[in-house]
């Protein structure tokens, strides 16, 4: 059996059984049965499901807040925000099956065409840092595109995606077409990844595990999408809105935590700056509201568990050089108060390794050329920002950093509209916006002869 806890309490919240491969084959294999009907449902009809769907997901998004911030330990303003953005996701990919488009291409001798094409049965594996939240960036335009889907939440956070496979029931969704198993990665996870008749897995969680993912996934040639992890530079120019900047670099490391694939939690600062920013920061992060998840003026909550709470310790040893910390409560949850590091050399631990923890390490630059070359100095590529009034010089830093997304003057990453997914060893392939679709569908080429 699973206990699922409540990271501020430390109290278990529900007990769930735990699937097995025998389970994940069965999950599987109601996928697959219920692929044929879904895949030939007409588009508008398609459209009118997945509508009922978003609309229940907008009905159920407190409920959904309460559950979700309860197991993962984050705000409750966080959760309703995060629900909200997944009933968004729905709304914005229910309107994608009538447009999901092909090609007419002229030839010699004929006409020929394309079609995209749904994959099939597509795993969804999941973390736990953003359980449903992920979950639905993957769900929402793999049915859209008329693909069946077996999502694997992360052990730690089951509850909402179990909601969900009742909400999609509930909406009218056809058996078969959702299934959600609750099991270890290490085998049911790997089960999905080896399964011969799924066709294709998309990820997100760490490195390591992306690498295994796609080396399970290779015996089948199957698709793969992979959000893997990230240790994105916040720059911060001499010639920036200091205060700005300074006033959003906490939601760039601590929100959720830290425990964000997208944290900025490398702050890369102009030498000649660098005294004004660190005072102001100090002043920022200080004033972050840590405590009861379940209070609406709280801005951090806990760590997961008490093992990623040893993790993240790990990257503040005794000897480290520690500028500030906020405060954090005590006695039972997984608390970790806020902490950044300063001056950090870009070749440190800290500053190597994705911490995913409330931890920031701020390092100082001398240039434009200095600061590419930092924010670059790194296995990873996913997000990042820059802050400068120079749009001339954020447009071009903003280019010649390697990263999947990057924002100028702002500290966020994710809209349901835009593509998001990384460079390097962050990941392969996008999610969100059109993009994803092309992920969801293979083309197939038709040529008419006349």
């Amino acid at each position: 059996m699973l206990e699922v806890i409540n990271p501020a309490t430390e109290e278990v919240i529900e007990t769930m059984g735990s699937a097995t491969v025998e389970d994940a084959d069965e999950a599987v294999s109601r996928a697959k049965a219920a692929f044929p009907k879904w895949k030939s449902i007409e588009p508008a009809d398609r459209v009118k499901m997945l509508r009922r769907l978003a609309e229940a997901l907008d009905s159920e998004r407190e409920n959904l807040a309460r559950l979700e911030s309860r197991n993962t330990g984050k705000p409750i303003s966080e959760a309703l925000g995060e629900m909200g953005m997944v009933a968004e996701t729905f709304h914005y990919y229910a309107g994608m099956p009538e447009r999901v488009l092909g090609d007419t291409i002229p030839v010699s001798g004929g006409i020929d065409m394309t079609f995209r094409e749904p994959l099939g049965v597509v795993a969804l594996i999941v973390p736990w840092n953003f359980p449903l939240t992920i979950a639905s960036w993957k769900m929402a335009p793999a049915l859209a595109a008329g693909n069946t889907i077996v999502l694997k939440p992360a052990e730690l956070t089951p509850l909402t995606a179990a909601r969900f496979e009742r909400i999609a029931k509930e909406a009218g969704i056809p058996e078969g077409v959702v299934n959600v198993v609750v099991g270890p990665g290490s085998s049911v996870g790997q089960r999905l990844a080896e399964h011969p008749d799924v066709a294709k897995v998309a990820f997100t969680g760490s490195t390591d595990v992306g690498r295994r993912v796609m080396e399970a996934a290779s015996g089948t040639i199957k698709r793969v999408t992979l959000e893997l992890g990230g240790k994105s530079a916040n720059i911060v120019f001499a010639d920036a809105d200091l205060e700005r900047a300074a006033a959003s670099a906490p939601s760039g490391f601590l929100g959720n935590a830290g425990q964000d694939c997208c944290a900025r939690s490398r702050i890369l600062v102009q030498k000649t700056a660098m005294d004004d920013f660190m005072s102001l920061l100090e002043t920022a992060v200080k004033n972050v509201r840590v405590g009861n998840p379940a209070d609406s003026d709280t801005e951090m909550g806990p760590l997961i568990s008490a093992s990623h709470r040893e993790k993240v310790a790990s990257f503040v040893p005794d000897d480290a050089p520690v500028a500030f910390r906020g405060d954090a409560p005590g006695g039972s949850g997984f608390w970790f108060a806020p902490t950044v590091l300063a001056p950090v050399s870009n070749d440190d631990h800290a500053a190597r390794e994705e911490i995913f923890g409330p931890v920031a390490a701020v390092i100082p630059f001398e240039d434009e050329a200095d600061a590419v070359r930092l924010a670059n100095d790194t296995i990873y590529g996913l997000s990042g920002s820059v802050w400068t009034r120079d749009g001339a010089k954020a447009l071009r830093v903003a280019r010649a950093v390697d990263t999947g997304v990057i924002s100028i003057n702002s500290n966020t990453s994710v809209r349901v509209a835009t593509p998001f997914g990384g460079f390097k060893q962050s990941g392969v392939g996008r999610e969100l916006g059109p993009h994803a679709l092309d992920h969801y569908t293979e083309v197939k080429n038709v040529y008419f002869a006349l």
